[in-house]
């Protein structure tokens, strides 16, 4: 089956950076949809970036815009995020997703996802 394994979390200050793996297994196929999502303490999930297979475009959430980096290893079906300038309120637990169905234009609702690991916690200390 599908699993997907997230590492690379940590504490860091903020101005920090942290690059985060999600190694996937048990896929016979590249996901048409990778993405990194984050949940903090008592507030929702949210998108924070996603790569789209057919298109290789990246999209990166408003509030990582330019301080988000996404790289695949297709060799190792890794996905990585690197996160620079890191802020206290990037502190949340990160997860990343899979989504096998086709598409030109992956989006950052949950729903769109069925593949999920178990996520790494950040923690960006001021």
């Amino acid at each position: 089956q599908v699993r997907l394994e997230e590492s690379g979390g940590g504490s860091v200050q903020a101005g920090g950076s942290l690059r985060l793996s999600c190694a996937a297994s048990g896929i016979t196929i590249r996901p048409y949809c990778w993405a990194w999502f984050r949940q903090a303490p008592g507030k929702a999930r949210e998108g924070v970036a996603t790569v789209t297979k057919l298109t290789a475009r990246v999209n990166c959430a408003d509030s990582v815009k330019g301080r988000c980096t996404i790289s695949q290893d297709n060799a190792k079906n890794t996905l990585y995020l690197e996160m620079t300038s890191l802020k206290p309120e990037d502190t949340a637990m990160y997860y990343c997703a899979v989504n096998f169905a086709s598409s030109w234009l992956c989006s950052m609702a949950l729903n769109d996802y069925g593949y999920w690991g178990q996520g790494t916690q950040v923690t960006v200390s001021s």
